[in-house]
């Protein structure tokens, strides 16, 4: 398997780490797991959109590939390698993580968040200054203005932009993208996705973004899986989506055409 490629084999993530025990979640019983036997291939240089209703096991799928969730039973690939016997600090070094609120430290300037995992990886100041400034101009942010900013001082589009660019910075092969873009405005939004867009057709990392917006996966993914109860309800080709006739896939269809037929 090349560097990049991702795989999971019938990976089950149960509530409480047990499979197929019940949990109690606020006071109630809940019986059965996270994710229920996921299969998929995910090839090098591709971009595929985790696609479903809040609980469906969108953000465990993504955080196995890095590590941060364990399977219970089951095997996710990187590389070929199984992550659950991988070194933490070299597993996540090859894979860029971004969620919604950024991260970014406020006490740190735009510049030094960017650096900062080759700061940990023990790269020189000149190094990590260099591949700051690169980094923030291949998303839009000019260095020489926005370096020295601290995260308050930019806006919410911004300071999204400086954490792909953190992201980056290590040049990862895995780019994982956690809704992103789900607190920012429409127009703003939009505008994050075309750099998105661009960026990753540039670049030719893996991607693995999480949304609830199809609009937003049907632009920015080759491929759309969609998610329902922990397993794969429809696995598409981000072209045929609008097409398909798999009931579950028709009812994100018509909640985005819910204007157009009221109209």
């Amino acid at each position: 398997m090349r560097v990049g490629a991702i795989e999971f084999r019938n990976v089950v993530v149960s509530r409480n780490g047990l499979t197929g025990t019940p949990s109690v979640v606020e006071g109630v019983a809940v019986a059965g797991n996270i994710l229920n036997g996921i299969s998929l291939e995910l090839e090098v240089g591709t971009t595929t959109a985790l696609l479903g209703r809040s609980g469906s096991g969108k953000t465990t799928l993504l955080r196995t590939i890095n590590g941060l969730m364990r399977p219970s039973s089951g095997q996710v690939l990187v590389g070929g390698a199984d992550v659950a016997s991988a070194e933490v600090v070299t597993l996540r070094r090859g894979i860029g993580y971004v969620i919604q609120e950024t991260g970014l430290y406020p006490h740190r300037t735009i510049g030094s968040n960017v650096a900062m995992p080759l700061e940990l990886a023990g790269k020189p100041i000149a190094e990590r200054t260099a591949r700051a400034a690169e980094l923030l101009a291949m998303v839009d942010l000019d260095p020489t203005q926005y370096a020295k900013r601290m995260p308050w001082q930019l806006s919410g589009g911004q300071r999204q932009r400086a954490g792909v660019a953190r992201a980056l910075a290590a040049d990862p092969s895995i780019l994982l993208l956690d809704e992103p873009f789900g607190a920012l405005d429409p127009l703003t939004r939009a505008e994050m996705q075309t750099m998105l867009r661009d960026l990753l057709a540039k670049l030719g990392k893996t991607a693995v973004l999480v949304t609830h917006d199809l609009q937003e996966a049907i632009f920015l993914a080759h491929r759309v899986v969609f998610l329902d109860a922990g397993a794969v309800q429809a696995d598409l080709a981000s072209h045929d989506v609008l097409h398909s006739q798999i009931e579950g896939v028709r009812e994100y269809v018509r909640a985005v055409n819910r204007f157009e037929s009221a109209g």
